[in-house]
């Protein structure tokens, strides 16, 4: 039978700790659980996944190219795929798909580096489109590119540390020791926990040489040689020196990518041949599309996808008579053909994240490339001295080569056989032991002055490496000459071309909205339906949802702005040209779900206007009214939601729009005391903030509130004069029995 159970003494627990049933729950204070657990977390994803190191690289880039070196693929042939990532799970335990995923974003096939590290074969897709899959790791095949060499130049020579793989069977590279500023070169993006990195790539000759600068003169202008990011898509940047610089001194900024195109004449049509980095081509197709059915981009016949073998081509055919550059405007406007990539660059710098300037992260990636050189050195004039040791050893047998063979042959046991030549030569236990080795066809004196004639050359290489640890120029004189052979070796062409300043069409592409007159609706319950004059003849009765009414029927244009304003006293901002033309037999469009409103938002009144004149009047249950003037929602931006549009004191009882050419206007107000009173319009001050309080119009006693406002026409009461005041506000009138008959 199992051990029954004993309750501990409740006077001996712990304050934190809690019996609940059979088991017992420790209370823990929420920051105590976030240090104990959240954090460990945050820094591993941080330092182990998301943010690049100074060598350009996260871990997971690192241990793939490092198993594709120890594999041999930087001189031999290609292996396939699935056989890389096999072996790279012995470094990265995180799945083979996440490995093969990061493998393909370092090829040359996927089109996302300027200097790819992998040469792939087969279907690696394309990062300008996301309909272009890969294929699975075990029909493609990759091996190092070229440029590889230089990552791993000087990694047997203690360049840099290595440290145990994750179950300490293997050793691994802390950092790779690069012998050109590759963190620079090509692009890296990461989201780690509570921060984040976006380094845009540049061309490699001029990072190259502004490196190179830099280490003649720390304050060298760094504009002057690394002219603008440079993109493997190409397209043009939007050229401001004022913003690079920015990016430069601080890390932080953005820089504007436009797509390439042509205009093919022949076949009245556009092809656009390279697209900014951070979009794809479905996505700007899809904006096109959407554009063109709302009715803006009416000048799109058509457009496909032409992406082939030769690379990525958006065609868009033309109506006749279009103007290609003005069309290609709207476009640059409208979708992510024109995009920002924004800068953040972030890089871990000692175990430590930083933001840096291009200035101070050339200057710690040289400190670390001179540590690299340094080690390099000095793991070169170790070799070197060992082997002079043990020439300088051999020389003295050439002394006396046959003194050597005999002390070998009296030695009566071969442990003494290096004892004894210690002792008769003078030499240590490595030199006796190097001699000792050496065969009987290798001890002629020919052979001994070959090895030894070394002496000389060693003792002078050897001055010389002491002499580069101790002097800093020829250290920086190294690194110099490295980075100008990478730029002999793998230089190439900017790809991203400088559009300046000049050269930009700076003129707004005005947006081509048919005008036509239409009949324009709006519920109680937030439906909104555009008809135009011919169909509302043709039509019958205007089909509504169950207990809704129409509250607004006006005459209007096609292109007119449409302001819908909420109960959370937000303004959505549309035209009507956003909605389709409709029928009165369909209840029309929903305005919350049309214009993507909150959840519990609705909207409660429209205004209608060609060119913002004229005022808003909004009365509210507490009795005020407020005037605002309908200018101060136009906004250059061409917003779509204004917050704070109308005050929210108080809820709005009404809201009605003022045209400019009437005359006064009146309203009839009424209370829950049942008291009513006539307002003039008038009477009321227009403002110019928004969400203004504006007036009292009506005084209303503690609890009481607005129940309507009507519009007013002047003599339909006989006794209006009961309702009128001179000066607001004011508590109004008893309404009698003729002017409820006004209110139904």
């Amino acid at each position: 039978m199992p051990k029954k159970r004993t309750a501990k003494p409740a006077e001996t627990l712990d304050p934190n700790t809690l019996i609940v049933g059979s088991g017992v729950v420790l209370r823990q204070a929420i920051p105590e659980t976030l240090v104990e657990n959240y954090m460990p977390y945050a820094m591993s994803v941080i330092l182990s996944r998301a943010i690049p190191e100074i060598d350009g690289f996260k871990p997971s880039h690192r241990k793939i190219l490092y198993t594709m070196y120890q594999m041999g693929l930087l001189t031999g042939g290609r292996s396939k795929s699935a056989n890389i990532v096999g072996r790279t799970m012995q470094l990265n335990p995180h799945g083979d798909a996440a490995i093969y995923e990061t493998m393909v974003r370092l090829s040359r096939g996927y089109e996302t580096l300027l200097h790819p590290f992998v040469d792939s074969k087969g279907n690696f897709g394309k990062s300008y489109s996301r309909d272009m899959m890969w294929a699975a790791s075990r029909y493609t095949e990759a091996k190092l590119e070229g440029i590889c060499a230089e990552l791993f130049r000087d990694l047997d020579k203690n360049a840099v540390d290595f440290a145990d793989n994750y179950d300490a069977t293997m050793k691994e590279p802390t950092l790779l020791p690069v012998t050109f500023p590759s963190v620079l070169v090509n692009a890296n993006t990461g989201i780690a926990v509570g921060m984040a990195s976006s380094v845009c790539s540049f061309n490699l000759e001029e990072v190259c040489k502004t490196t190179i600068a830099l280490m003649g003169d720390e304050n060298h202008d760094i504009a002057d040689t690394l002219k603008a990011p440079d993109f493997i898509g190409g397209g043009f940047l939007l050229y401001n020196r004022e913003q690079l610089e920015q990016i430069y001194t601080t890390g932080r900024g953005s820089v504007r990518i436009r797509g390439k195109y042509a205009y093919d004449k022949s076949n009245n049509c556009i092809d656009i041949t390279q697209i900014p980095p951070t979009t794809t081509a479905e996505a700007i197709i899809e904006r096109i599309v959407d554009r063109a059915k709302a009715g803006i981009l009416r000048e799109v016949a058509d457009v496909r996808d032409e992406t082939d073998r030769k690379g990525l081509k958006i065609t868009i055919d033309l109506k006749r008579g279009t103007d290609a550059e003005a069309l290609m405007r709207k476009i640059f406007k409208l979708t992510t053909l024109e995009d920002s990539f924004s800068c953040n660059f972030n890089v871990l710098v000692k175990g430590h994240p930083r933001v840096l300037g291009i200035r101070e992260l050339l200057m710690e990636w040289l400190a670390f490339r001179e540590n690299c050189i340094r080690r390099r050195v000095g793991f070169e004039l170790t070799k070197a001295r060992d082997r002079l040791h043990l020439l300088q050893g051999l020389a003295k047998i050439l002394l006396d080569i046959d003194k050597a063979i005999d002390i070998i042959r009296k030695t009566d046991e071969e442990a003494e056989v290096v004892p004894n030549l210690m002792i008769g030569f003078g030499i240590d236990k490595l030199q006796a032991d190097f001699v000792a080795e050496i065969r009987l066809r290798h001890l002629n004196r020919e052979y001994i002055l070959k090895q030894t004639k070394d002496i000389d050359k060693l003792t002078k290489d050897i001055a010389d490496k002491e002499d580069i640890l101790q002097n800093s120029r020829r250290v920086r004189g190294i690194i110099r000459s490295e980075l100008e052979e990478v730029i002999a070796k793998y230089a190439q062409p900017r790809r991203t071309q400088l559009l300046f300043a000049d050269e930009i069409e700076d003129s707004e592409p005005e947006e081509s909205v048919p005008e036509y007159p239409v009949h324009i609706f709006f519920t109680r319950d937030g439906y909104f339906k555009k008809i135009t004059p011919q169909s509302l003849r043709m039509s019958g009765e205007q089909k509504l949802k169950e207990n809704d009414e129409i509250v607004l029927q006006i005459e209007s244009n096609n292109a007119a702005q449409l302001l819908f304003f909420t109960n959370k006293c937000q303004c959505y901002k549309s035209r009507a040209a956003d909605f389709d033309d409709s029928k009165a037999s369909v209840l029309g469009d929903f305005v919350p779900t049309k214009l993507e409103m909150e959840p519990d938002e609705r909207p409660i009144f429209l205004a209608v206007t060609r060119d913002y004149s004229g005022q808003l009047l909004f009365f509210f249950e507490n009795g005020k009214a407020a005037k605002v003037e309908l200018a101060g929602y136009q906004t250059k931006q061409n917003r779509k939601k204004l917050l704070n549009a109308v005050s929210d004191k108080s809820p709005v009882v009404a809201a009605y729009q003022l045209d400019n050419e009437r005359g006064d206007v009146l309203f009839f107000a009424q209370s829950t005391a049942g008291r009513g009173l006539i307002i003039p319009a008038a009477s009321i001050p227009a403002k110019t903030t928004k969400n203004t309080q504006g007036i009292g119009a009506m005084t209303l006693r503690t609890g009481l509130r607005l129940k309507s406002v009507l519009p007013y026409a002047d003599g339909t009461l006989a006794d209006q004069h009961r309702y009128k005041t001179k000066n607001l506000p004011a508590v109004g009138a008893k309404v009698n029995t003729q002017a409820e008959q006004l209110r139904l």
